[in-house]
């Protein structure tokens, strides 16, 4: 598949630390790309260079193959776009403003925006400066969604949606997905990404930390944790000193830790627990997040 997206070297220094540095990424046609980090890391910051809304001190990036910068304005009548700060025109209703941006788009037929404004269940009646933040953000994604474009950037998309509206909002990127567009979108649940990305890259301090596929972090393929909760300080030290499992966490005023044991090895956990008395032995579900954490705390290796 070729890059649909593409950044190359991509710097935008605002000093004191802030910015991006040297980012490189690269993202396939058809392909679902989370982007996660802390608040301050760089993701709205990436996702406005894509939209061309900013220049770069230094590097490029591409979407389809255009200069994000020079040709933004091509590049923006394909693209769908959920900003991180909602702003809209004065423009009245929510009606009115759907229908200006199908007129900018051009779109005749309003079935499909019909059917996103009822699955987000908002009264498009309503004045927009009176709409609350939840609804606004539906209304972004209605925005975004409408033409069915072949590129959609979603900085924080969920942000101000409900349980059941952020599970609508992942179908809908699962729809988009199967019909092949490509969607690259930043977030901070982690839920969001897991459920939907093919990939996801980490950002820190405006760099680059790492890029995993789903697979890397695969429930299935990767080593299992387990909390070990002890009885008394003494076997808990015991166990802790002399253990040949990676010990992933620990508390001592608990007396609880965390182990880390290969798929192969776990009836060889169970069979050294015997000699203890244990207040709890719990599995612990690995997921992205936690591949997160680990990812940030040894620098980007894991």
């Amino acid at each position: 598949m070729p890059d649909m997206i593409r950044i190359d070297h991509l710097t935008k220094d605002y000093g004191q630390g802030r910015g991006i540095f040297g980012l490189d990424l690269s993202i396939k046609k058809g392909e679902v790309h989370g982007l996660v980090g802390t608040n301050g890391s760089g993701k709205t910051t990436t996702m406005r260079h894509l939209c061309g809304f900013i220049s770069p001190d230094s590097g490029s990036c591409e979407i389809n193959g255009m200069d994000c910068r020079r040709q933004s304005d091509r590049i923006m009548k394909g693209l769908g776009y959920v900003p991180g700060q909602i702003d809209f025109p004065d423009v009245g209703s929510g009606t009115n403003f759907l229908k200006l941006q199908a007129q900018y788009l051009g779109i005749k037929d309003m079935s499909y925006v019909s059917e996103l404004t009822e699955r987000f269940g908002i009264d498009t009646s309503a004045p927009l400066k009176r709409m609350s933040k939840g609804m606004k953000q539906k209304m972004a994604l209605v925005a975004a969604f409408m033409s069915k474009p072949d590129v959609l950037l979603l900085d924080e998309p969920s942000t101000g949606l409900d349980p059941v509206m952020r599970d609508e909002l992942i179908d809908l990127i699962l729809e988009q997905k199967q019909r092949g567009a490509t969607v690259f979108m930043s977030s901070h649940i982690f839920k969001e990404l897991e459920d939907t990305c093919d990939t996801v890259t980490f950002i820190h301090n405006g760099k680059l930390v790492n890029t995993v596929s789903k697979r890397n972090y695969d429930p299935e393929e990767l080593p299992k944790l387990y909390r070990l909760g002890f009885a008394g300080q003494e076997e808990y030290l015991e166990f802790k000193n002399s253990t040949a499992f990676e010990t992933d966490s620990f508390n001592d005023k608990y007396l609880h830790l965390t182990v880390s044991v290969p798929q192969d090895r776990i009836n060889e956990l169970f069979a050294q627990l015997t000699g203890y008395d244990m207040r709890y032995v719990r599995y612990v579900p690995y997921s992205l997040e936690m591949y997160y954490k680990r990812v940030i705390e040894q620098g980007g290796n894991v």
